[in-house]
């Protein structure tokens, strides 16, 4: 079953309560998706890091629920 995106906003905003999230659909499915994250939790992290608190956040979805998800993290400015 497809995830909507303000069901992936949310999941991210739960764990990660700072975040600024901007979900794309990159296909018309609700299964292909581009999420840009911003956070300074993510500050002193790498990139695998800072994607691996997100993924944490969807909480084992992906490969189901959640077919693709493309991650682009940043810290603010």
């Amino acid at each position: 079953m497809p995830m909507p995106a303000e069901q992936i906003e949310a999941l991210i905003k739960e764990a990660i309560p700072d975040a600024n999230v901007v979900m794309e659909a990159l296909a018309d499915d609700n299964d292909h998706w581009l999420a840009r994250v911003t956070s300074a939790q993510f500050a002193g992290k790498n990139r695998v890091q800072q994607h691996k608190m997100v993924f944490a956040a969807l909480g084992g979805r992906m490969g189901g629920e959640l077919h693709a998800l493309q991650l682009h993290t940043s810290v603010p400015n």
